[in-house]
């Protein structure tokens, strides 16, 4: 029995490639995100960053909440994928203070 290859939708490659177009240094929100690729759903983009099977080519890390925080990371909201996504982020220079982006000028609007 062979096994099944993973296959990644016509909607995910669009995110994917959306993600992609986020420079270093920067971030958006899944609620940006979901715009740019015309989805009404924040959660569906969530989703497919979560099956993200091209990181760190596709730099999901740096997608955060609406809210500035920091948001999921590998399909954890918290422990250390979390952790992960904070030294990703700190590695270019985007910081967050009391679990809040501290610069919104590094947001990123397609």
């Amino acid at each position: 029995m062979q096994k099944e290859k993973k296959t990644v939708t016509d909607f995910q490659e669009k995110v994917y490639a959306a993600v992609k177009r986020i420079p270093q240094g920067k971030v958006t929100t899944y609620k940006l995100l979901a715009k740019e690729v015309r989805c009404k759903s924040s959660q569906a983009v969530g989703q497919a960053l979560k099956r993200n099977p091209f990181a760190p080519m596709v730099p999901c890390h740096r997608v955060i909440l609406s809210d500035l925080s920091i948001g999921g990371f590998a399909g954890q909201t918290h422990g250390e994928e979390i952790t992960r996504k904070q030294m990703l982020l700190k590695q270019e220079g985007i910081l967050f203070d009391n679990g809040k982006l501290c610069d919104i000028g590094q947001i990123h609007y397609s």
